[in-house]
């Protein structure tokens, strides 16, 4: 008896260690896969850069991207939503080809054309906007209730302001450049390089309001996106459908706009690399990433982590395509993360407590 019930002993030890192991593997996995979505972005970001300020075409680009991104997915739609799009009906259809419309095909246009006027590190401060933005459309359109008289409501009215002035900052102060590093890869300081620059800095005005119409869209896009599971709740066929749609519509307005074959063509070159990379890592590895990081963690914790990519393309863009770094685009890149963080922690624990 007594050999018997050490046994079970050593067993129940056995079987806790591997608990306790699998604990430990899942505490960083998830923080892991977080930080490899905003490296993701990052890598977006500065690539699209190079790829536009190298003369590409920035609709053939979102065009590849999407058609590409769709090829990515439909895979996994068939393996995990198998014979599911034969339930896409009409009424679906219509709010697919709508959320493509308010979701990638005007926004990520506008997006673009704002990064050519402007920098990676300064474009990338408004995609961490957008949980801000579709708070505020959220409250007035009485989706969400302010409370403002809770800790949690104050704290994210603090965290809208100090975000915003942020931003203020960097679109109007720049200070002191900070010469931290002298080498970048990506880009070579040279006289076309420097006009180039030049010239965006002129434009720096028109490529905030792109940028700051492209975070309102996308903040649009998340109420209607929930618009879309209600009507067609399979997420796989539902992006698929999304991106080829979205390709489908910038490459119409590409077109219209320029007819060019040159402006189609693509080589072994950066922006092949740009249109793959996009694809792959920036829409189908970081869609699957953050719905395994929703199903385990909640859907605040993703969000939780988007700060980190501006801290990222800051340093990255710095080192590999020579963005400046000032005083007004250091201070108001910490404000902008205080802000957020801000915010999201205040909207997570109030969603704790409901």
């Amino acid at each position: 008896m007594d050999e018997e019930a050490g046994v079970v002993t050593a067993a129940a030890q056995v079987t806790r260690k591997v608990e306790e192991k699998d604990a430990e593997m899942a505490a960083w996995k998830a923080p892991a896969a977080m930080l490899l979505v905003q490296l993701s972005n990052t890598g977006m970001v500065l690539l699209s850069k190079v790829a536009i300020d190298g003369g590409m075409f920035v609709l053939a680009l979102l065009t590849y991207r999407s058609l590409f991104g769709a090829a990515i997915i439909l895979p996994v739609a068939l393996l995990q939503e198998r014979g599911k799009w034969k339930e896409m009906d009409w009424h679906a259809a219509g709010w697919i080809f709508l959320n493509a419309f308010v979701g990638y095909a005007v926004p990520m246009s506008m997006y673009y054309y704002g990064l050519q006027d402007t920098t990676a590190s300064y474009a990338i401060i408004f995609l961490n906007l957008i949980p801000l933005t579709t708070f505020i459309l959220s409250f007035a359109f009485r989706m969400e209730a302010l409370r403002i008289m809770s800790t949690s409501g104050s704290l994210k009215i603090a965290g809208v302001l100090v975000s915003v002035g942020g931003t203020m900052i960097i679109s109007l102060y720049r200070g002191k450049v900070l010469h931290l590093w002298s080498n970048h890869i990506l880009h070579h300081h040279n006289e076309e390089h420097d006009v180039a620059v030049d010239a965006a800095s002129h434009h720096r005005l028109r490529g905030t309001i792109l940028l700051a119409g492209s975070s309102f869209m996308l903040a649009c896009w998340y109420l209607i996106q929930a618009k879309v599971l209600n009507v067609y709740p399979y997420k796989y066929w539902s992006s698929m459908a999304t991106c080829l749609v979205g390709g489908f519509q910038t490459a119409l307005a590409g077109v219209i706009l320029r007819r060019d074959k040159n402006a189609w063509k693509i080589g072994w070159d950066i922006n092949l690399v740009t249109i793959v990379y996009s694809g792959a890592f920036a829409t189908a590895l970081k869609y699957s990433l953050n719905s395994w990081a929703v199903s385990r963690k909640g859907p605040s914790y993703p969000a939780m982590f988007s700060p980190l990519s501006v801290v990222f393309t800051v340093v990255l863009g710095s080192i590999f395509i020579g963005d400046n770094i000032t005083i007004g685009s250091l201070v108001g890149t910490v404000m902008v993360i205080v802000g957020t963080y801000t915010f999201l922690w205040a909207k997570a624990n109030e969603l704790h407590q409901e």
